[in-house]
């Protein structure tokens, strides 16, 4: 097997080891794309950023590294049957 034909799965980043500038640009880029919903409410974009750094510290988003791209994105993973 090739180095390149190695695993090519997508890897989890910890939102806690990314730096602050970082960060908020994983964040920035994810709340700017179009098509992301929040509901019938506008939020500012700082609320956006808000709402996604909580979803990743309670970890129901994560960031995901894909190798085939190079490239990082937020996946949204909310646990089932976590509100009841």
């Amino acid at each position: 097997m090739y180095p390149e034909e190695e695993d090519q799965t997508p890897v989890p980043v910890p939102h806690t080891e990314l730096s602050a500038e970082a960060l908020r640009g994983v964040i920035e880029a994810f709340v700017l794309r179009e098509g992301t919903e929040y509901g019938e409410r506008e939020f500012t974009l700082e609320e956006k950023r808000t709402h996604v750094l909580h979803q990743l510290e309670r970890g129901e988003a994560h960031i995901m590294f894909d190798p085939v791209t190079s490239s990082v994105d937020i996946v949204v993973t909310r646990k089932l049957g976590s509100r009841s």
